[in-house]
């Protein structure tokens, strides 16, 4: 847009001084009388200052157009941005809510894989306890005594 912004404003710099070139040279070599070159110059001003209005309406109303068409787009893209940021976001929740499912699973594995252990470990102490107080007092093994001496520093 810029480019279009500096060719209009070089053809309407080139438009004026051309104007005004044609106009000295009319005036150097007109054959009229003054009052008919005056006359002359003064339509042509007028003819001039008409064609620069019209130029630059035109260029008003072509800034216009791009400005509202460079506004759509914008809104256009703002849209599909946040349709693809819910897109997102749904996703997101739902990938988290499988993973909060997959978690629980484990959880719960986990939990009965200990709860097996624990089990299976107050069954052996409880067998243990019973054979223990089945077996005669001589078959338990007696453990040598430890020493009650208090322990030595280390040199330094």
């Amino acid at each position: 847009m810029a480019d279009n912004d500096s060719d209009f404003g070089v053809f309407l710099a080139g438009f004026i001084v051309g104007g005004l070139v044609g106009a000295a040279v009319a005036l150097l070599m007109a054959p009229k009388s003054g009052v008919e070159t005056r006359t002359y110059i003064k339509e042509k001003s007028i003819e001039l200052k008409d064609e620069a209005l019209k130029s630059t309406e035109e260029a008003r109303l072509k800034a216009g157009s791009a400005l509202t068409e460079a506004r759509t787009k914008a809104e256009s893209a703002a849209a599909e941005a946040k349709v693809k940021a819910d897109e997102l976001a749904q996703q997101a929740k739902v990938q988290a809510g499988e993973l909060k499912k997959r978690g629980q699973v484990i959880l719960d594995e986990q939990k009965g894989k200990v709860g097996k252990v624990v089990e299976s470990a107050k069954t052996r102490r409880k067998t243990a306890s019973k054979e223990a107080a089945e077996a005669p007092v001589s078959e338990i093994p007696v453990v040598d005594e430890i020493p009650l001496e208090p322990p030595t520093e280390p040199e330094a």
